[in-house]
């Protein structure tokens, strides 16, 4: 149901292409609905959103984008119930770490009527590529880029927000080993690691490479000021369980404010189990690992919701977390796909129709 009546030009695809996908066999991101919404920012403001055919897009080769990496983006899902219906989880939280992601790149924050109306609109016309069933959703990816051309150092005046869709199924990255960061860092005290900006993800990929070398899946981000903290785990907000203690860093400018990980803390909270919202030591972990009350280490995020951590290598050493039977991570996680999939009642407004 549109929140506010937003005009929208639409033009449908005349032959969809959903037939052509083997829906069994899902490679992650890869594959794309048969439609996307593009809105243009011009003269100082946004454009009547446009929801076309899936397409390429053309640009000058001096776009700022591709020069000054002015570039945002989110992930969200959607998620179909047992009776056909779709279902948004959290999404102005999403909205609103959009805008804050615009304010730190200095890029026009998009409007609220046209990111939900849009989007609304869009997963409808595209809802046949909405599975049921456990682990299928629907991946959500707003992005905005910096569209004038022109080489000067200087933010665009001109601005392309966009939605593309694509199809997922259940995510399982098999068994999960990190390496703790002693000499890269994801973001810096007083930069933008807690913006969803392209270029911090591209920053990641080298120390990831070098740490997959080593037979490692991810990396566990430390602070760029001692690496005596750490941050992130991959693309992920991480959490450690020590005895029955459950901790996860506070956000800060270089970490992201998850939607998956604030969904995480209120649930521990509920479910009367202890968290701790601080800063972890490196030497803590190595602590507990050692006197056996290292109990577990999971990442928080929108495409795998939880995914455990089964091992770690810090400055050469490499260790070992045994299995759980009472894994906070999959009781956490079955809760909260319980409530994203309407299988449970729903006490916080997470869930939210999806058009």
């Amino acid at each position: 149901m549109s929140r506010f009546n937003t005009p929208l030009n639409i033009e449908k695809i005349k032959v969809s292409k959903i037939d052509q996908v083997d829906f069994n066999k899902l490679p992650f991101g890869e594959i794309f609905t048969d439609h996307m919404l593009v809105c243009d920012y011009r003269n100082g403001a946004w454009e009547i959103p446009k929801i076309l055919p899936y397409q390429n897009i053309s640009m000058s080769p001096s776009a700022r984008v591709f020069h000054y990496g002015q570039a945002i983006f989110e992930g969200m899902k959607a998620f179909k119930d047992i009776a056909g219906d779709a279902w948004l989880f959290r999404p102005d939280e999403n909205f609103n770490r959009f805008n804050k992601s615009c304010e730190r790149l200095a890029m026009p924050a998009i409007r609220e009527d046209y990111f939900f109306d849009g989007l609304q609109e869009l997963v409808s016309i595209d809802k046949e590529w909405i599975k049921g069933g456990a682990g299928n959703s629907l991946y959500i990816r707003p992005f905005m880029i910096a569209s004038q051309s022109g080489v000067m150092a200087a933010p665009s005046d001109e601005y392309k927000f966009i939605i593309i869709c694509s199809p997922a199924q259940a995510y399982y990255g098999g068994e999960v080993r990190v390496k703790i960061a002693e000499k890269y860092s994801r973001a810096a005290s007083g930069g933008f690691g807690f913006a969803k900006a392209a270029g911090n993800y591209a920053g990641q990929f080298y120390p990831t490479k070098l740490a997959q070398e080593e037979g490692f899946q991810q990396v566990v981000w430390t602070d760029a000021n001692t690496h005596e903290y750490i941050e992130e785990a991959g693309t992920m907000n991480i959490f450690v369980r020590i005895g029955d203690t459950l901790i996860t860093g506070p956000t800060s400018d270089s970490i992201l404010d998850g939607v998956t990980r604030k969904s995480l803390i209120q649930l521990a909270k509920d479910n009367q189990v202890k968290i701790d919202i601080r800063p972890i030591k490196v030497s803590e972990i190595l602590e507990a690992q050692k006197n056996n009350t290292l109990k577990e280490m999971f990442g928080a995020g929108t495409a795998a919701v939880v995914s455990p951590i089964s091992g770690f290598g810090y400055r050469g050493e490499k260790y070992e977390i045994a299995t759980q039977e009472n894994s906070y991570a999959m009781m956490f996680k079955k809760k909260l796909n319980d409530i994203q999939y309407n299988l449970s009642p729903d006490p916080y407004g997470w869930r939210v129709s999806a058009y």
